[in-house]
């Protein structure tokens, strides 16, 4: 087993994504915070592809917490139960950020190398690896 989804299953979890992301953009619209809040946001989570300038493993595990959805909904929840609009936005901006990535088929990475994720390989060399290359380091 490779550890990445192919099929109808990887479709499954692209669609996911595109409905996260389509849910974070209605939820924010009705916050009324400001489009250009979320447009300087949106990419912020990437910055910890930076980790990748440290190898692979740290690259993966900086790159994987910025990419689950696990902080972002503690993020959002701490904002409305805190009542803080901001806080509240973050996660959604988070949330929104997760999911556009995992619809067009970035998901959490392995620590063989940035192309390889869950949802299968990415980059130039994708079909040029076997599936055998992904381990879960």
């Amino acid at each position: 087993m490779s550890g990445a989804t192919t099929g109808s299953v990887r479709f499954i979890l692209r669609i996911e994504g595109l409905c996260v992301l389509l849910a974070m953009l209605l939820a924010y619209a009705r916050l009324d915070l400001g489009w250009g809040t979320f447009a300087l946001f949106f990419l912020t989570p990437d910055l910890s592809m930076l980790g990748y300038l440290a190898g692979p493993r740290i690259g993966a595990v900086s790159y994987n917490l910025a990419h689950s959805y696990i902080g972002a909904i503690i993020c959002l929840l701490a904002g409305y139960l805190l009542a803080a609009p901001a806080l509240t936005a973050a996660g959604m901006i988070w949330c929104a950020h997760i999911g556009f990535d995992r619809a067009l088929g970035y998901g959490l990475k392995y620590a063989s190398g940035f192309g390889f994720t869950h949802l299968g390989r990415i980059g130039r060399m994708a079909g040029a690896i076997p599936d055998t290359a992904v381990t879960n380091k």
